[in-house]
C-alpha cells in the first residue's frame, strides 16, 4: 500500500511536470534524500515572502472603518458658527431656540409623532439665503445635546457647500453609496473632532443625481440611516427649491423641513411657491435669516434669526426676530 508520504512525494512531481510553481522556486539540496522522506529544497530567493504576498492579494481587502477629519472650530467661530465649549453667542441662544422644536418631534415628544422626524432638511427658496450657514448651526447645536449623535448631509448636490465652508476637502458620500452597492455608509462617512458629530459629503459629481435621489436605493439608504440608532438626528443641508427638482425629491422622504427665508430680500410670493413644492413634508419651520434687531442693539453684527410654523397648509407665518 503506497503510504501518504509517497503519494505527497508523487503529487509533488506532477505539480512540478505540470509548471506549477513550487514553494521558494528551489533546487533540491545535494546529497540523496533518506529513504520514506519528502525531498528537500534550498530556497533561491524568499519563498515565505513571496507565499505571504500571493496570500495577500489573493484574499479581498477588507472594509476600512470611517475615516476621521479635523475641523478648525477656532476659525469657525470667528467666522459666526455655533461651535462647543465657545462663549455664549445671540447665535448659539438662537439655535437653542430654534431647534428645540425640531429636537421634540425628533423624539416623539412632540404634540403628535411624526414619522421620520430625526429626518430634517435645511433648504431655501433661492440660492444665498443662509441654508448651508443655518444647516451647519443646526447641527451644531444639536451635536451639543447630551443624549443625541448628530450627522450632518451635504446633499446640495450642484454646490457642495458644506465641506467647503467647514474648510475641509471633497471626499466620496452620498452619490457613491447610491451608486455603488460595495459602498458601505461606514467607508464613507466622516468622523470629526466634535463630539456626536459626523460627517457625509455629497461625493462625486454626477450628471444623475436627480434620479440617484428619487431612486429605491436612496429610499433604503435613508431607511437605514434613519432607524438603525434611535438616538440620530440627521440634518440635510439640501438645494433651493426653486432652482432644482432634488431638493422636492429629498423632501418626500423627510420627516421636518427648515426652510431659510433672507429677511428684506424673499419674496413672500416665492415663499408661498417653495412651499407649494413640499405640502407633503408634515413638518415646516421657517427660519427668518438676517433680520435685524429691534430696541436692544446690535448683537454681533446686528442680525438674527426668527422662527414659525407653516404645519401642511396656509400661507407662511411670519417670524419674529429673535433678539
Amino acid at each position: 500500500m503506497t503510504s501518504s508520504i509517497e503519494k505527497a512525494a508523487q503529487r509533488l512531481e506532477q505539480l512540478r511536470k505540470a509548471g506549477a510553481p513550487m514553494p521558494g522556486n528551489g533546487v533540491p539540496s545535494e546529497g540523496p534524500a533518506a529513504p520514506g522522506t519528502l525531498p528537500q529544497f534550498t530556497p533561491t530567493d524568499s519563498p515565505a515572502e513571496d507565499v505571504a504576498v500571493d496570500v495577500q492579494r489573493s484574499e479581498p481587502a477588507s472594509r476600512p472603518g470611517s475615516k476621521s477629519v479635523h475641523i478648525d472650530l477656532t476659525a469657525l467661530a470667528a467666522a459666526g458658527f455655533v461651535t462647543p465649549h465657545a462663549p455664549r453667542s445671540a447665535t448659539t441662544d438662537q439655535f437653542r431656540v430654534i431647534k428645540r422644536p425640531l429636537l421634540e418631534n425628533a423624539t416623539g415628544k412632540g404634540a403628535s409623532v411624526v414619522a421620520n422626524g430625526n429626518l430634517i432638511m435645511v433648504t431655501s427658496s433661492l440660492p444665498r439665503e443662509g441654508k448651508t450657514f443655518t444647516a451647519i448651526n443646526l447641527a451644531m447645536s444639536l451635536a451639543m445635546e447630551l443624549n443625541h449623535t448628530v450627522m450632518l448631509v451635504d446633499a446640495d448636490v450642484a454646490r457642495q457647500s458644506v465641506m467647503k465652508t467647514l474648510g475641509l476637502q471633497p471626499a466620496p458620500g452620498l452619490l457613491d453609496l447610491l451608486l455603488d452597492d460595495k459602498i458601505g455608509l461606514p467607508d464613507v462617512l466622516l468622523r470629526t473632532n466634535i463630539d456626536n458629530f459626523t460627517l457625509l459629503p455629497t461625493g462625486l459629481p454626477n450628471p444623475r443625481a436627480t434620479e440617484l435621489l428619487a431612486s429605491d436605493a436612496m429610499v433604503a439608504l435613508l431607511n437605514d440611516m434613519g432607524k438603525r440608532y434611535s438616538d440620530r438626528i440627521i440634518v440635510f443641508d439640501s438645494p433651493p427649491l426653486l432652482l432644482t427638482t432634488e431638493a422636492r425629491v429629498l423632501a418626500s422622504h423627510m420627516g421636518q423641513v427648515v426652510i431659510v427665508v433672507q429677511a428684506e430680500k424673499t419674496l413672500q410670493s416665492q415663499v408661498q411657491y417653495a412651499l407649494s413644492t413640499i405640502e407633503a413634508c408634515p413638518i415646516r419651520l421657517m427660519v427668518l435669516n438676517q433680520a435685524r434687531s429691534r430696541g436692544l442693539g446690535a448683537y454681533g453684527y446686528g442680525y438674527g434669526h426668527g422662527f414659525g410654523y407653516d404645519q401642511n397648509v396656509g400661507e407662511p407665518r411670519p417670524a419674529n426676530a429673535v433678539a
